[in-house]
């Protein structure tokens, strides 16, 4: 059953249509007990969309993409929330019951009965579940958190994926040795990751990438920009902790060299099935590596997220990372624009 209001959204009809994107106006359904109604203000493409769109991501359509956004509470059915109408907020990406193994072990991103934002099919849901649209209904087993006014909608929209996620990444790190770090990747995980080993103490973080137009960034968020193939002068078996968000496979081989013995090596980049690795067990177990494979996040991790932006606002240029603000209608514009990758992220605005 539907209320009276509308709102539209982005079909997402498969990377072999034309058009591969249409706008739809339809009636905005009831709420089930527990959901809440938010208005998107902000969205930004996250490359895995483009992944989705190019046919390198298999997703099922017709579908709504999009999991990076702020949000606007507009009707709330959480009786236990403090949540108000009008609040601006980030939210998981991921939907957990909150009672299965996964979720009691600290794991809700691997809940048995997971749903995730910007994944489902049309008719999941309401049709509301991705970002691209005029609204989108968050369920009851997912984790929002307000945003206060000191996070702009540009500088928030990415929080629930890129920032939660490498929050998660260096939470790992706590009582573990990290003086020097490299971060395989100069995507905005590797920026973020920047700033966070700063602030965690870390006097060298080197940030490898392919693209030297983003190595201002990499400096402006506390790095050392270097290209992808660049040795490293000294550091051969001295590095303490290594995180890959690059994506690519190889990477392990290289960073095994820079990494000392009794290192960590975190994984984090290589979310597709082409990311066989070349890397032994010997040398795993000669180096005494720590290697650990971190994949989305949990609330709480989401939530030292958006204390980490606020606290750190005025060091870092959270702006600087969102490039042009597409509308909705413009969709397949502001795909084709997120695809050069001239920025971390493109934004759109319905």
């Amino acid at each position: 059953m539907s209320t009276g209001p509308a709102g539209y959204r982005a079909i997402f009809l498969g990377p072999e249509q034309k058009p591969k994107f249409v706008e739809e106006s339809v009636l905005l359904p009831c709420l089930e007990e527990g959901e809440v109604l938010a208005k998107v203000r902000a969205a930004t493409i996250c490359p895995s969309d483009i992944h989705t769109v190019t046919g390198l991501r298999k997703e099922p359509t017709p579908s709504v993409l999009g999991h990076e956004a702020v949000v606007e509470v507009v009707e709330s059915r959480r009786r236990d929330s403090a949540l108000r109408i009008g609040d601006r907020c980030t939210f998981s990406i991921a939907d957990s019951c909150g009672s299965c193994t996964p979720c009691v072990s600290e794991l809700p991103q691997k809940c048995k009965s997971l749903f995730k934002y910007g994944h489902s099919h049309v008719s999941i849901g309401g049709g509301f579940t991705g970002c691209y649209a005029s609204h989108i209904i968050i369920r009851r087993g997912t984790h929002i958190v307000p945003l206060p006014a000191e996070i702009s909608d540009r500088m928030g929209a990415p929080i629930n994926c890129a920032l939660a996620t490498m929050v998660n990444c260096v939470s790992h790190l706590s009582n573990k040795r990290c003086d020097s770090a490299i971060i395989q990747g100069d995507g905005l995980l590797g920026l973020y990751g920047c700033a966070l080993l700063r602030e965690m103490g870390c006097s060298k973080v080197y940030c490898q990438g392919k693209r030297p137009n983003r190595f201002p960034l990499v400096t402006k968020f506390g790095g050392i920009p270097l290209a992808a193939d660049e040795p490293i002068p000294n550091e051969e078996n001295n590095i303490d902790v290594i995180i890959e968000v690059c994506g690519s496979p190889d990477a392990l081989t290289t960073g095994m060299r820079y990494l000392r013995p009794g290192g960590t090596y975190i994984i984090a980049g290589m979310v597709h099935p082409r990311s066989e690795l070349k890397v032994t067990g010997e040398q795993l177990i000669r180096k005494c590596v720590t290697l650990i494979g971190v994949h989305n996040y949990s609330p709480t991790h989401l939530e030292a997220a958006v204390r980490f932006m606020v606290s750190t606002r005025n060091k870092y240029p959270y702006e600087e990372v969102v490039g042009q603000a597409f509308h909705l209608r413009e969709i397949e514009a502001a795909v084709s624009a997120a695809s050069e990758k001239v920025h971390h992220r493109i934004c759109i605005l319905p």
